[in-house]
């Protein structure tokens, strides 16, 4: 049975730990806000940038956009994987990772390529798929739009030159602030295609110089949106699973502390209780 002193170090320790969870849960909670802001504000670009790039490309069935063609046999493929930098955010990055991993397996017989963005992903594949690792990107502490470009020029290049025929795009979408869901997406070819299907519908409105020209510019743009939109799923799901895991161990460290209170008290007691008895016994044999 542990001494008193024993028990009375170890509430002192769980104290100073959730000191520091609690902590943690504010940070999380104060950086959930902007990070939520940050997601919705981009939702609408993003809905707007698909809209009016489903829009010209139906009104110009003949022009064909590198990124828009699929290729003709799906023999390489290239799996980007979001996930986040830092742990202590419950099964946030596992679930996202265990999904990832359901996805490379669907790709066997095909040369496959893992690009991964958040290092959590990378030290998870680096252990299982070494031999398939693609390029690393290491999270920001605020997502930036500069580093989803980098990612799709790159992903662009590739395809366009034939490096790969498919690109997957798997990371969490955020649907509330306890579910995050993972969620695989084609990212290349772009699919505007296949709600381009049907006959060539006019634009009620003139693009200069054409529409051909519009799509070269809009094509790469939507792919850098996809990826800027994924990365600020990944961000604010991040923040939210840290914050409801940090106020769960808040309130498991509470009850802990309370159950080891209970135990010293008791403990206390029965040391008391047993000074009374040598003493009573001491007298009585005097």
């Amino acid at each position: 049975m542990p001494s008193l002193k024993d028990i009375k170090r170890r509430i002192v320790t769980v104290r100073k730990t959730q000191q520091i969870t609690r902590a943690m849960r504010m940070v999380a909670a104060a950086k959930l806000r902007r990070a939520q802001g940050m997601a919705e504000a981009a939702r609408p670009y993003a809905e707007a940038m698909r809209a009016t790039l489903r829009e010209v490309a139906r009104s110009q069935k003949d022009a064909e956009h590198p990124l828009l063609v699929a290729h003709p046999e799906i023999r390489s493929v290239e799996v980007l994987v979001v996930s986040s930098d830092r742990g202590l955010c419950g099964g946030f990055n596992a679930n996202v990772l265990k999904f990832a991993q359901g996805v490379v397996a669907s790709k066997r017989g095909m040369t496959l390529t893992v690009t991964t963005a958040g290092r959590k992903a990378n030290e998870y594949f680096r252990r299982r798929v070494p031999q398939n690792m693609g390029h690393d990107y290491p999270q920001q502490s605020w997502v930036q739009y500069a580093q989803a470009a980098e990612i799709a020029r790159r992903l662009a290049e590739r395809y366009a030159a034939g490096e790969v025929d498919e690109v997957i795009l798997v990371y969490n979408e955020f649907v509330s602030t306890i579910a995050q869901k993972p969620r695989e997406l084609r990212l290349l070819p772009f699919a505007v295609a296949e709600q381009a299907e049907g006959e060539a519908a006019p634009l009620p409105y003139e693009i200069e110089p054409s529409p051909a020209k519009l799509l070269e510019v809009l094509v790469p743009k939507a792919v850098e949106t996809e990826i800027f939109q994924a990365l600020l799923e990944n961000q604010v799901g991040e923040h939210a699973a840290r914050m409801t895991a940090m106020e769960s161990a808040t309130s498991n460290t509470e009850d802990l502390i309370s159950n080891l209170t209970l135990k010293y008290n008791r403990a206390r007691q029965a040391a008391i209780t047993k000074e009374l008895v040598e003493i009573v016994s001491g007298a009585e044999a005097l």
